[in-house]
């Protein structure tokens, strides 16, 4: 039997620059399934992604959502993109099997919590404050390097990282610590800077971007105060969810995550193209 993709649309243009098409999936000419193929709306036209690949269940498990993945790789390939990335749910194991085994790398995992009704409270020591002017600059500056190098660790080319990084950080900070529900706060331990947190309120959820402690005062569990602090700021403000980000490799970032009760919710996963 062969398993083919068939177009169902003409190619499309979208105003933010990217371009999809539809697929059936069809074996022997009978449809099957359906892959949704498009360009990726942060990184461009170099870079696919497949925000759907599904397979009717009476034909799961024969093999139809290998070829059908393979066949949007030659496809992504034509249109010359030199990267595919895709994201799975976290309850999807099939569909994250089949990617790694289509050689698929893991690149980060989102994460969450349900938070309770009570904040927790900051260790002995420890207090927070909002961030000053003064040092907001700074740390924008450590903030968009430390973002860019943690993609190009992730595989991201150097300038697609920094162009990133620097998007992002203008679109989530366009008024830097004034912005709308953003919060940045230092930590510090017995009248010493310690760390920073910053969270903002997306789509009406509270989400971390970043948490650093200090160099010089990493592995004395500053991290998790941070982390307690952003859950307490979060409840105070209405928030019963907090989520994150976390880039494969940052071990002591998954560790910590894991030991405070966040659970993964999505995976994403890129490939290189040849």
């Amino acid at each position: 039997m062969t398993t083919t993709l068939r177009p169902t649309e003409p190619l499309q243009h979208h105003e933010d620059g990217t371009r999809s098409r539809r697929f059936q999936v069809c074996v022997n000419g009978r449809p099957v399934g359906a892959v949704h193929l498009g360009t990726h709306p942060v990184f461009g036209d170099a870079v696919a992604r497949i925000p759907e690949l599904r397979i009717e269940e009476p034909d799961r498990r024969r093999g139809r959502g290998t070829v059908a993945a393979l066949a949007a790789e030659e496809v992504a390939r034509g249109w010359g993109c030199r990267r595919i990335e895709v994201t799975v749910p976290a309850d999807a194991g099939p569909a994250l099997r089949l990617a790694t085994a289509l050689g698929y790398v893991l690149r980060n995992r989102g994460m969450e919590k349900s938070l309770g009704g009570t904040p927790p409270t900051l260790p002995p020591g420890s207090r927070a404050r909002p961030m000053t002017e003064a040092e907001y600059g700074p740390w924008l500056d450590r903030g968009r390097a430390s973002y860019a190098r943690r993609w190009i660790d992730g595989g991201v080319p150097e300038a697609e990282a920094r162009a990133k990084s620097e998007r992002d950080h203008a679109a989530l900070l366009p008024n830097g610590p004034r912005t709308p529900g953003v919060h940045l706060s230092v930590v510090e331990h017995e009248g010493t800077p310690v760390g920073t947190l910053w969270w903002a309120e997306r789509d009406g959820v509270a989400f971390v971007y970043d948490v650093e402690a200090d160099a010089a005062h990493r592995g004395k569990g500053h991290g998790r105060t941070l982390m307690l602090l952003a859950e307490a700021q979060a409840i105070a403000a209405g928030h019963r969810t907090i989520g994150l980000n976390v880039l494969t490799g940052n071990a002591p970032a998954e560790r910590l995550y894991d030991s405070l009760g966040y659970g993964t919710t999505q995976y994403a996963l890129y490939k290189t193209l040849l």
